[in-house]
């Protein structure tokens, strides 16, 4: 891991993103929980932010760009990553994971929370003996020609994106990571989008009266991408 970073590994039954949740209190911010697994890249990271929670939780914008930056690395030419908005990764239309963000429930909306815990799935290898196109939905990296992606390149690529990602939102903004993530927004036609001062999201349809809301503190209560019953990512 990179420098700022402290590694803590979990045994392959572990709960990346429960553990770091868990015990961020006393390990504090830029340790990074991983699960020693070959069939998912599986970590959680944590961080702290000196802002409300209502505006803080747009770190969840940093750790998504990171995510599909390390992804972006090793992805075929014209394979494209995506996300579907908040937090659902795509690989050319098909799901591979998504990312989430924690905070203490006793956490208020107007104080700085005292941590936050982005998380990260991504299924690295197909596991499933079902016939192919059972779950056309559904995709993984060795499915769709990542070579060597496995979880430890994975979660590393993150590390030094998100080092990066964050250097770019305290030199230019955060407007400059939201135009990132938003260019990495599964396409709608006729549409123009932005992210507001507390990380909704503005949808106006050209040629149509008014703008549509999307709240993102509700959109993070439920990732949309994880199956309570697999432990991992949707098929």
């Amino acid at each position: 891991m990179p420098p700022p970073f402290t590694l803590v590994r979990l045994r392959e039954s572990g709960d990346a993103f429960g553990h770091a949740c868990r015990t961020a209190q006393e390990s504090g911010p830029g340790t990074l929980v991983y699960v020693g697994r070959f069939d998912l890249a599986e970590f959680a990271v944590v961080l702290e932010l000196d802002e409300p929670l209502r505006t803080a939780r747009r770190a969840f914008y940093a750790g998504m760009v990171a995510l599909t930056d390390a992804l972006r690395a090793y992805a075929p030419p014209n394979k494209p990553v995506t996300i579907d908005w908040p937090d659902t990764v795509k690989v050319d239309g098909g799901l591979v994971g998504g990312g989430r963000l924690g905070w203490p429930a006793s956490a208020h909306e107007h104080e700085p929370p005292a941590w936050l815990v982005f998380g990260a799935m991504i299924r690295t290898v197909a596991m499933t003996d079902n016939e192919p196109g059972l779950h056309p939905l559904a995709s993984a990296l060795d499915e769709e020609g990542f070579g060597e992606a496995g979880a430890v390149q994975v979660t590393e690529g993150f590390a030094r994106h998100l080092m990066r990602v964050t250097d770019l939102w305290q030199e230019d903004g955060f407007e400059s990571v939201a135009g990132d993530f938003l260019s990495r927004l599964s396409r709608e036609r006729q549409v123009i989008q932005r992210i507001d001062g507390n990380g909704d999201l503005l949808t106006r349809r050209i040629g149509a009266e008014g703008t549509e809301r999307r709240e993102l503190a509700q959109a993070l209560s439920v990732p949309t991408w994880f199956d309570p019953k697999l432990g991992g990512p949707r098929l």
